[in-house]
Parts: structure tokens; C-alpha cells; sequence
């Protein structure tokens, strides 16, 4: 009788799935546990608890809020459309690279994805102010007598979105256009091709999944956007993301607010459904469009077909002022140069701000001055809340890089049918909106006493870190040469010497890079900060973006060159390891 529980035991130390559970039970406890309480609350009488349709009943007589969604899903899909139709040919002409370059490059395509969208918003506050630089640039060379209105508009949002998602859309992109082979347009060019017949009849609709999933990705991650509309749009530019935290700070109707939250994860499974229909999720990860392609067949493929034909017969009339896919040419590089500028350009623009002399922020400076960051460095404030930052980094990425690290070896070992779902559940904290988490962890975390405490800040990282250290460590296990294992266990060595001795050495390099990204994912976060950290403890990010609403000033900049620093430092050293 007693043999029973111990082959079970057995069997299940001996499947390699056994490595997941640590990171399956803290996301079943701390990421669909709050989620599936949230949407309840939506269907729930809050003195009662009976179910209710009450709550969603409000949508239909408040149109205020339908507004407010037709928004939202206006600027996401511009934000979206916007970013994958910029990002392409940045991304493109990355491709045509040898590894180095493109590594090299790539980083400046990284840094602004890495960086804080406050410190982004920031910048574009000095850039398209009333007095900003681009409309004083713009008054002093006489191209305009009165100061443009670039802010607190909806084209003020659209810029920062774009800014903040082309990144993301690049680095999307990539790995499919790096997959794609090159000697395809080669033998099309062979049998009498054109060029624009190359690309587009060609090497276009091989990308197309990267696009697609960039679109996938830009749309949902845009849906939850409060930052952006936040300090450079108005009242006209208000979104749901914001909505929601006014729901639950201010009011605190969390029924209402579960509603909307509803809401957004209805419209970012939509959009993953339609991407499945037509590509396939396995896309996404570098897998075959077989199915996803077979789904679209019929009306919308012969419509795609004729759209293709069409484009490559309009841009034939250009076709020997341009270049073959795959070969160089200068004149192509002049867009992404000017792509590469718009990314870096804003960041820039705070370094000078930052060494000004003058009380407010001009520009150009009047003088030289480290004021500035004297006065950061003197503010217990400040330095408290940087402190707090670091330590809370430093936890979440131990606990991010074991538990993503050890579910990564676990799926790569493993051949389980199980491995589908447990790909989808350590990816699914990426793709909801985080605005969804932090409310959902601040509603279990109120009732557990774990609200304004590192630890309940540390859980909320590590939630959000989990899928950066889960893919960072599946890529490098792609390449592992598990006989290496195999030829240990002959020698006598057990699983712990092996893990020890052998595997971790050989992927050194992408656990320290997983780490690090893990850090930076900790250190420049905010939405869990806003409702998890307290008042009187908070963390860097959120004791910035209390100082945005109250006044911009040249102490927010030198903080900014704070934070561009550290994280520009910890890329350069994970692009390093990671190699």
C-alpha cells in the first residue's frame, strides 16, 4: 500500500514538468486567482453577493464610458498601425546585417524599449511643450510666428504611444525577417522578378506574421496605457486605463472598475483569437503559420493576393531608385537613420536639462550646473525611494530568473501535452494589461496585509518578469546539447551535480541577461507601484510620477539621466552575457 504514493511521487519527480510548479503556483495564487475575483466582483451585488447584471447595465446609461472605449480602441489601433508601418523598414534594414551590426544597432532600438515611459513622457513634455525645444527651434528659424499646439491633444498621445511601442514592434519583427531566406528573392530575381515583385509578391507576405504579431502585441500592450494620455493628452484623451484607476482610488467602486477591467481583457483575447485565426500563436515564438494561413484561406486570401500584385505594379516606377532585398544600399539607410533619431533623440534631450543653471526647465540651458543632482542627492525623499527601487529590483530579479529559469527547463526537457498551456500561462502576464494586474493584486493584496510592503511589490515584479526571464532562458536552451547531461549521468552524477556543474555554467551568460532584464522590468515599473507601494514608501518611478503632476522642474530631469544611466548600463552588460 504504501508503494502507491511513492511511484507516484516517482513518476512525477522524473517528468520534467516538476520544474514549472514553483512558477505555475505563484501565478495561480497571485495572476489568475486576483483575475478571476476581479471579473467576479463585475457580476456581484457588493452587499449581497448575489450575481447581477447591475454593473454592466451602467455602461448602457452612462455613454461617457462607451466614449471613453471608443477611445481607447481609436488611439490603440493608431498606436498600433502607426508602429508596425514606421517600425518595418527600421526593421528590415536591420535584417539585411551580419549578427554584429545588427547586435550593435539593435541596442539602440532596446535602450528606448527598456527605459521608463515616464523618463520617455518626460522628454516629450520638453520637446512639444508651449515653450518646448521643437517649437522654440521652430519660432527663432522663423518657420512659424506663434508656438504650435504638439500637447494635450490626441496627436500629442499618438507620438509618445508610437515612441513608446515602435521599439516593441522592431524587436518583434526581427527574428522573423532574420528567419526568412534570403536566397528566395534571389531565385524569384533569377526567373525575371522585378524588385518590387521580389518584396512584395515575396518576401513581404514571409514577414507578414512578424507584422501581425507586432500589431498583436502594440494593440494590447497600447490598451492599457494611462502614462502617455496621462501628461500629453487632455480631457478628450482620457483612457480606460485611467478611468479604472480613478474607479478605484478615488471612488472606490471596485464593482464598477472590475467592469472595465472586463472590458480590456475581452478586447486583448479578441484580438489574440483573430491572430490565431489567420497566423497561429506558435508564430509568436518562432513556430510554423501553416495553420494560421490554412484558416485564412479563401476570399481573404485571393483579396490579399490582388493587394500584393497591386502594390508591387504601384511601386514598380521606383524600382531603380531602390534595392534588392538583401543587398545594400545607402540610400535606403537614410529612413532608418531618421527612425533610429525619433527613438534616441527624446532621451537626449534630457541630459543637457539636467546640468542646467537656470530655476526652470529652458532651452537651451543659460549655464552649466550640478544643482541638480546635489539636490537629489540631498533629498531623503528621493534617495529612500531610489534605495527602495534597488532592493525591490535586486529581490524580483532572484525570484524571477529561478522561477522563469526553472519552468524554462522544464518545457524544453519535456515532451507533455501540457506543455501548450504551461507555454501559454508563464507568457499570459505579458500579454494582460497591467492595469488588469495591479488592480487585481491590490484587491487580494488589501485583504492580506501585504499592500505597502516590498514584499507585495516584489510579488508584483516578479509576475511581470516571469515571461522576460522564461523567454530569455528558452532561447539559449534552444542551442543546450542535453548529451552533455546524458554523459554525465553514466559517470555517476546526480540531477543537483548536473544542474550545478554543467548546465548552469554552459548558461551562465542568458540566466545573468534574464536577471538583468528582470531588474530592469523592477526598477522602471509603475503600475504596480501606484496602487501596491504606500504613500510614505514609495519607489522611484511612482515618486516621479507624483512630482509630474505637481510641477516639471530640472530635478525630474536629473533623476531621469539617473535612470537612463543604470538602465542603459545593465543592457550594455546583459547584450554582453547574452552573447
Amino acid at each position: 500500500m504504501s508503494s502507491a504514493p511513492s511511484l507516484v511521487l516517482s513518476r512525477f519527480r522524473s517528468n520534467p514538468l516538476w520544474l514549472a510548479l514553483p512558477a505555475v503556483l505563484l501565478l495561480a495564487a497571485f495572476f489568475l486567482f486576483p483575475m478571476g475575483r476581479l471579473f467576479l466582483l463585475g457580476v456581484q451585488d457588493p452587499q449581497t453577493g448575489a450575481l447581477t447584471a447591475e454593473h454592466y447595465l451602467r455602461l448602457t446609461e452612462a455613454p461617457v464610458y462607451w466614449r471613453i472605449l471608443g477611445i481607447t480602441f481609436r488611439i490603440a489601433i493608431l498606436t498600433a498601425l502607426f508602429s508596425v508601418i514606421l517600425g518595418y523598414p527600421l526593421a528590415l534594414w536591420l535584417s539585411r546585417m551580419d549578427s554584429r551590426k545588427q547586435s550593435l544597432l539593435a541596442l539602440l532600438v532596446l535602450l528606448p524599449f527598456w527605459t521608463s515611459y515616464l523618463v520617455k513622457t518626460f522628454a516629450w513634455m520638453i520637446l512639444l511643450g508651449h515653450r518646448g525645444v521643437l517649437n522654440t527651434l521652430f519660432v527663432e528659424a522663423g518657420l512659424i510666428e506663434r508656438p504650435l499646439g504638439l500637447m494635450y491633444n490626441e496627436l500629442g498621445v499618438i507620438i509618445g504611444m508610437v515612441h513608446a511601442m515602435m521599439p516593441l514592434a522592431v524587436l518583434t519583427m526581427l527574428p522573423v525577417m532574420n528567419g526568412i531566406d534570403r536566397r528566395l528573392t534571389l531565385a524569384a530575381g533569377t526567373m525575371g522578378a522585378s524588385r518590387s515583385q521580389r518584396f512584395w509578391l515575396v518576401y513581404f507576405p514571409l514577414s507578414v506574421p512578424g507584422a501581425a504579431a507586432a500589431g498583436l502585441l502594440t494593440f494590447i500592450t497600447s490598451l492599457g496605457f494611462f502614462i502617455v494620455p496621462a501628461f500629453l493628452g487632455g480631457s478628450g484623451q482620457t483612457m480606460l486605463a485611467q478611468t479604472i484607476i480613478t474607479q478605484v482610488q478615488e471612488l472606490v467602486n471596485w464593482s464598477f472598475a472590475a467592469v472595465l477591467a472586463s472590458l480590456m481583457v475581452v478586447a486583448a483575447l479578441i484580438s489574440i483569437w483573430i491572430y490565431n485565426r489567420f497566423f497561429g500563436l506558435s508564430t509568436i515564438s518562432g513556430g510554423s503559420s501553416s495553420d494560421g494561413v490554412r484558416a485564412s484561406s479563401g476570399i481573404l486570401r485571393r483579396l490579399g493576393r490582388r493587394f500584393l500584385e497591386f502594390m508591387a505594379w504601384i511601386s514598380s516606377p521606383f524600382d531603380r531608385f531602390g534595392s534588392s532585398i538583401g543587398n545594400d544600399d545607402r540610400g535606403s539607410a537614410i529612413y532608418p537613420v531618421l527612425a533610429l533619431i525619433f527613438l534616441i533623440a527624446p532621451m537626449l534631450v534630457v541630459f543637457p536639462l539636467a546640468f542646467t543653471s537656470a530655476s526652470s526647465l529652458q532651452f537651451p540651458p543659460p549655464g552649466f550646473s550640478l544643482r541638480w543632482f546635489e539636490q537629489y542627492v540631498n533629498s531623503p525623499v528621493w534617495i529612500s525611494a531610489t534605495i527602495r527601487s534597488f532592493g525591490v529590483a535586486l529581490a524580483t530579479a532572484f525570484c524571477a530568473t529561478v522561477l522563469g529559469g526553472l519552468a524554462a527547463l522544464g518545457l524544453a526537457r519535456s515532451r507533455s501535452r501540457w506543455n501548450g498551456p504551461l507555454f501559454a500561462l508563464m507568457l499570459a502576464p505579458m500579454v494582460v494589461p497591467r492595469i488588469v494586474i495591479a488592480v487585481g493584486l491590490f484587491y487580494l493584496m488589501a485583504q492580506i496585509g501585504l499592500v505597502a510592503t516590498n514584499t507585495g511589490l516584489v510579488i508584483g515584479h516578479t509576475l511581470l518578469a516571469i515571461p522576460y526571464c522564461f523567454i530569455t532562458i528558452g532561447a539559449v536552451l534552444k542551442s543546450y546539447d542535453w548529451r552533455l547531461n546524458q554523459a554525465a549521468e553514466t559517470l555517476g552524477a546526480g540531477r543537483l551535480t548536473i544542474l550545478r556543474r554543467i548546465t548552469l555554467p554552459l548558461l551562465r551568460g542568458g540566466v545573468i541577461a534574464a536577471g538583468l532584464f528582470a531588474f530592469v522590468t523592477s526598477f522602471d515599473e509603475l503600475t504596480i507601484a501606484i496602487f501596491i507601494s504606500g504613500g510614505l514608501r514609495t519607489t522611484l518611478p511612482k515618486q516621479m510620477w507624483d512630482d509630474m503632476f505637481l510641477q516639471l522642474n530640472p530635478t525630474l530631469a536629473a533623476v531621469s539621466v539617473v535612470v537612463l544611466v543604470i538602465v542603459t548600463a545593465i543592457l550594455l552588460a546583459a547584450q554582453k552575457l547574452q552573447k
